[in-house]
């Protein structure tokens, strides 16, 4: 009767193993035909990374090795190109114009940004919705048509810089003479991004749970401290996204000052930002290499400072 159980059992075991082989195949199937359309959707993104920030890189990286020599064409240098560029005056004076416009315009911009997304958030504000519209709006302005404004709205001899100057029979107020043009192109850029930033504070704003705001009025809180205890900890995340964003803008800055230089020429300088030094290295001088050089080392610059900044906030998130 055991030898015969035995026999009855030993086909249903041998079929429940060739079941369960069956079914890891089929989900290791599966699992290959979900790997595989997840590949397929990401490709297209990975195609046009490739071959719109990865080749140029690398293909920077790779002029930057070489220089055009009256003997011998373009010839490999190694890395003479970089201890050229440590010891450029020009390279360092746009450094500093867009290191001083970076500590001074980011924090006015960010706060000025923190305050109209706390304003937009407060259910005191009347006409919440066209305030918010009113201050993103200027980010809805092309960058070129923002600085061709701005150019007319400073100039001396137009634009209503030249009539304030004509009322009051004075040339006292000069935006774009030496003393005052990184200010006015950081009131440029302030208005042209504050409302970009706001949206993206206030978007932090919005996931506050209400049942916080709810607790702190039961517990006596004032609206003043309600922003300093719940809101502001709440967005602290946003703000470090927008920070980040402005340390790339601001060590990239191009358009504004190279969109006033005409109306200026001798104020701004063909070197006054690092990346204007870039672009007049390569399609004014034809240095390619050399600015190869100045776009590597800019890049690397910035990139270790927002990873600076960025580390820095989630130590003290830490803490």
């Amino acid at each position: 009767m055991m030898t015969q159980a035995t026999a009855t059992l030993a086909p249903g075991s041998a079929a429940s193993s060739g079941n369960t082989k069956k079914k890891g195949r089929q989900r290791m199937t599966s699992s290959r035909r979900q790997a595989r359309s997840g590949w397929m959707f990401v490709l297209p993104f990975l195609v046009v990374f490739i071959a719109m920030i990865v080749i140029p890189v690398v293909y920077s990286l790779y002029l930057s090795f070489f220089r055009d020599q009256l003997v011998g064409g373009n010839a490999f240098v190694g890395l003479s190109n970089y201890a050229t560029l440590f010891q450029d005056g020009k390279f360092w004076s746009g450094l500093g114009h867009v290191s001083i416009f970076f500590v001074v315009q980011v924090p006015i911009m960010l706060g000025l940004a923190l305050v109209a997304a706390l304003a937009i958030d407060s259910v005191r504000l009347y006409g919440r919705g066209f305030v918010r519209i009113a201050v993103f709006l200027p980010y809805a302005v092309p960058g070129v048509v923002a600085v061709l404004i701005w150019g007319f709205i400073y100039g001396d001899q137009f634009g209503l810089v030249a009539s304030i100057n004509q009322f009051l029979n004075s040339d006292w107020l000069q935006p774009l003479s030496s003393e005052w043009i990184l200010v006015s192109i950081g009131n440029i850029v302030t208005w042209e991004f504050m409302g970009y930033n706001m949206l993206i504070i206030y978007s932090g704003l919005k996931t506050i749970p209400t049942e916080l705001y709810e607790a702190a009025e039961i517990d006596g809180a004032s609206p003043f401290q309600i922003v300093k205890s719940i809101k502001i900890p709440a967005v602290r995340g946003p703000l470090l996204i927008t920070l980040i964003f402005s340390i790339i803008g601001s060590f990239q800055l191009f358009n504004e000052p190279n969109l006033l230089k005409p109306l200026r020429d001798g104020v701004i300088s063909s070197y006054y930002t690092p990346n204007m030094y870039a672009y007049n290295l390569s399609i004014a001088g034809g240095q390619y290499n050399y600015a190869a050089t100045v776009a590597i080392v800019m890049g690397i610059l910035t990139a270790i400072i927002a990873y600076t900044v960025q580390m820095r906030s989630v130590k003290s998130e830490a803490k």
